[in-house]
């Protein structure tokens, strides 16, 4: 038998050059171990979750159809673009989300624990983080920024602009779970996050494949004809891509949008029943929205980050949608003044649009011929289920992105599963093997179906 024969490389054989530069091999016949194995999808790399207050109007919220043969409802519309990267939910009951109607659930949303009693302006959730905390250490390890947590038109109503458990869903990793304070301003954010060069800027100034051109003329050798010219397209594919990211690399700093008609810090003069308005800041709100994605859309792709969270307001939601032409607070359309759902639908709509954007925008984003959606999932989730009611059943989720280690282009339906069963399916797709998250009486286990 030749020495070529006996020659074998496996799945995962790099091409080391000097330092840390390796390059990952393409798939050769020479790698065959009898049976081809369906090799399992990586980890996803990034994490983030996207709050809306309210719920949804769920009769206008719900697909129809079947599993992976659904039309999308009115409000879910805006995903059409994206529909093969998400996966719609029906039948998630957010069990944990046990205390006050309104803090319960934005405490239970992303840690599956319950309020602490009694009920007061300082009763947060004592049972657990929340899963983006959870989650920074693995996904962030050597990056500038442990996680990012934004909200915009925060604090509104009864919180008044200060630290509430009507207003935070992220929380410490370690004991006591500390709740943490979002940051507001924009023009902030950005300083913070772009202010400098990306570390590492001009890596790419000397082709890294200058560094294995040797070990590449050396292995060449021991493969066959089939092998060599599949080898030699995958390093002329990493040099073309070599030269885009050159010319247009993927980390660049979203443009600056004039903020300074927005007050981040608008809900310290809010009103309990949302009788003071600040129409000039709330006529700003999409603009700010769009920056806080833009960023944190970038944070990721400039490996800033690997976990961050976005709040769209609180559960009050005390401030008005003047593109809309709603000149009410959002509180007052879901029943304050009586429940009003064309209004509602007009909302959550919006923020379906909204997020489709965002869905749209890691997916334009080349990672290296796969996009930075694909290396992200992306959690989309409310307090509760429908404006006019304060239910915690039948919770209006979605999820994005994954991989491909979620099974997306799919309307999932089951029969009043807890939702800290999804929060233990999200942790396992990212490495971690636990089996319960949150209270205890309400995990059971991982959501199955979701890959």
């Amino acid at each position: 038998m030749s020495s070529m024969s006996k020659f074998r490389l496996g799945r995962r054989t790099v091409l080391k050059g000097v330092g840390s530069i390796a390059i990952a091999l393409p798939w050769l016949e020479i790698m065959r171990r009898g049976r081809r194995a369906r090799a399992a999808a990586a980890p996803p790399a990034r994490f983030l979750a996207v709050y809306q207050p309210g719920g949804t109007v769920l009769s206008k919220w719900t697909p129809t159809g079947t599993e992976a043969d659904f039309v999308l409802s009115p409000i879910l519309a805006p995903f059409q673009p994206v529909k093969d990267k998400i996966l719609v939910f029906s039948g998630i009951d957010m069990k944990s989300a046990v205390g006050e109607q309104r803090q319960s659930g934005i405490i239970a949303w992303l840690t599956g624990s319950v309020q602490t009693t009694p009920v007061s302006s300082t009763s947060f959730s004592k049972d657990g983080p929340s899963i983006d905390q959870v989650l920074a250490p693995r996904l962030s390890a050597g990056k500038r920024k442990q996680s990012l947590y934004m909200a915009v038109r925060w604090g509104t109503g009864k919180s008044h602009g200060r630290l509430s458990p009507m207003n935070i869903s992220n929380f410490e990793v370690a004991a006591p779970y500390r709740p943490m304070m979002p940051s507001l301003d924009p023009a902030a954010i950005w300083q913070d996050l772009f202010g400098a060069p990306p570390a590492g800027a001009g890596a790419w100034d000397k082709s890294m494949l200058d560094f294995v051109d040797r070990r590449y003329v050396k292995l060449a050798a021991r493969l066959g004809a089939a092998d060599r010219q599949r080898l030699d397209e995958h390093l002329t594919r990493l040099r073309d891509l070599e030269r885009r990211v050159a010319a247009n690399a993927r980390c660049v700093a979203p443009v600056v949008v004039d903020t300074s008609d927005y007050n981040p810090t608008s809900g310290l003069n809010s009103a309990d029943d949302g009788s003071i308005k600040d129409l000039a800041t709330d006529a700003a709100i999409p603009k700010v929205g769009k920056l806080m994605m833009d960023m944190l859309v970038m944070a990721f792709a400039c490996d800033i980050t690997g976990a961050g969270t976005l709040q769209w307001s609180d559960t009050e939601a005390k401030h008005t949608f003047p593109w809309l032409g709603l000149f009410e607070h959002y509180a007052f359309y879901q029943n304050d003044g009586g429940y009003q759902p064309v209004q509602c639908e007009a909302i959550a709509t919006w923020y379906s649009t909204q997020h489709a954007y965002l869905v749209q925008e890691l997916a334009k984003v080349d990672m290296g011929g796969h996009s930075l959606l694909d290396e992200t999932v992306v959690f989309f989730g409310s307090e509760r289920q429908d404006p006019a009611n304060y239910s915690k059943a039948n919770m209006p989720f979605v999820l994005a992105g994954g991989n491909g280690s979620l099974r997306t282009g799919r309307w999932l339906k089951y029969a009043s599963r807890s939702h800290n069963e999804l929060l233990v399916a999200l942790l396992n797709l990212f490495g971690d093997s636990r089996t319960t998250f949150g209270t205890a009486q309400y995990s059971t286990g991982a959501l199955t179906n979701l890959a």
